[in-house]
């Protein structure tokens, strides 16, 4: 009886391991420069620089595509947190257009990326909604807050899937802590609006 055999085996193995290995590490090296242009993306759309945010996705969606090629069978979970982040500024940028929010199809991104990557778009929408706020803005921001609570109500049923997808409850229980947080806010200048117009008109 000889090893023949668990040799063979095992050095096939080795080099498929390896293979998987050396991928794995260019996917992680890589792909940070999409999560990088998606929060470029964010942060101009944010700073009302929209040309730039979307010349910012584009980018991202072009390297997203190309690293896709790459990551085949169980390397697919490396681009998990890339294709969140492009989910996250791709449903930003709709919801500021004024658009309907594009589906996981038309985004080509794994369901998993896909919903955390709305659950991250929460988290943009409140930050948006106390921009409108601060400049007066009151019916804007009430509209974006629709669309963020809509949203959390949406996305709510997916804490029971937390063991699939990583991280789910966790974002669902922060995001209802930013509903409630922004609602009050909205509720509070709204109150503060109503305020003012009845003492300039006890002033008349």
């Amino acid at each position: 009886m000889t090893l023949r055999n668990v040799k063979s085996s095992l050095n096939k193995i080795i080099k498929s391991l390896g293979d998987i290995q050396d991928s794995r590490e260019f996917l992680l090296k890589n792909t940070r420069e999409i999560i990088i242009l998606c929060s470029k993306s964010i942060i101009a759309v944010h700073k009302g620089d929209l040309q730039e945010g979307k010349k910012n996705l584009k980018q991202a969606e072009i390297l997203l595509k190309k690293y896709k090629k790459k990551a085949t069978g169980q390397l697919r979970r490396y681009l998990i947190t890339p294709e969140q982040e492009f989910v996250e500024a791709a449903c930003l940028i709709a919801i500021v257009e004024k658009k309907e929010i594009p589906s996981d199809k038309k985004l080509d991104v794994m369901p998993e990326s896909y919903v955390l990557g709305l659950l991250d778009c929460v988290g943009e929408l409140k930050r948006r909604i106390f921009d409108k706020i601060r400049v007066g803005q009151t019916d804007e921001a009430t509209e974006i807050f629709d669309i963020m609570e809509d949203l959390y109500l949406q996305l709510y049923t997916f804490s029971m899937y937390d063991k699939v997808v990583k991280e789910a409850r966790r974002k669902i229980d922060v995001n209802r802590i930013l509903v409630d947080d922004v609602r009050s806010a909205i509720t509070e200048e709204k109150r503060r609006t109503e305020l003012i117009k009845t003492l300039k008109k006890l002033e008349k």
